[in-house]
């Protein structure tokens, strides 16, 4: 039986550890087995530079918290290394980050995520790992939208070609 004192900082940990579950908007689960420091550390510096809470946690210390916090089907996934990645505003930045080191390093195996308070599979953390950055989103929806005007530009500029000449020398010859 562990002593007063140990049993209370036990207790403030899970407490702690529930509150930043519920915090977060999204985070995954890993076993980080088979990893070298020189790659943990490279890991760690890219995930708290976009924001990403990680932490090693022990399996029973995280199963408690879990269950404190709402999210339920956590617990088939806590056995062996155990790893905690949160972000308390982008959704999908541990999922990229995570996804892309997983696909690199053989022992580096994604458990599961949650987002939102719902349990996600590995597979759908997958999924949320492949979509396109924000940025990238961004410019295909300026791509879309300059769409319409770039070919009523073309077109117009074919009515001009028929109609004697390049635009340039139409507005010239008019002025």
């Amino acid at each position: 039986m562990p002593s007063a004192t140990i049993l209370s900082e036990k207790q403030k940990f899970v407490a702690d550890l529930a509150e930043q579950l519920k915090n977060a908007v999204a985070g995954v689960i890993v076993d980080y087995k088979g990893i070298n420091v020189a790659d943990d550390t490279a890991l760690r510096k890219e995930l708290r530079e976009a924001g990403v809470k990680y932490t090693v946690v022990k399996n029973t210390m995280l199963r408690l918290a879990a269950r404190e916090a709402g999210l339920n089907g956590v617990e088939e996934v806590l056995e062996g290394t155990t790893a905690l990645a949160t972000s308390d505003s982008d959704y999908v930045a541990a999922a990229k980050i995570l996804c892309k080191y997983a696909d690199a390093h053989e022992n580096f195996n994604i458990k599961l995520g949650f987002m939102d308070g719902a349990v996600l599979d590995a597979a759908k953390v997958q999924e949320l790992g492949n979509l396109p950055s924000k940025e990238e989103l961004l410019t295909q929806l300026v791509y879309v939208l300059s769409a319409p005007m770039r070919g009523l530009a073309v077109s117009l500029n074919e009515i001009a070609k028929k109609q004697g000449g390049e635009a340039g020398e139409t507005e010239e010859a008019t002025a």
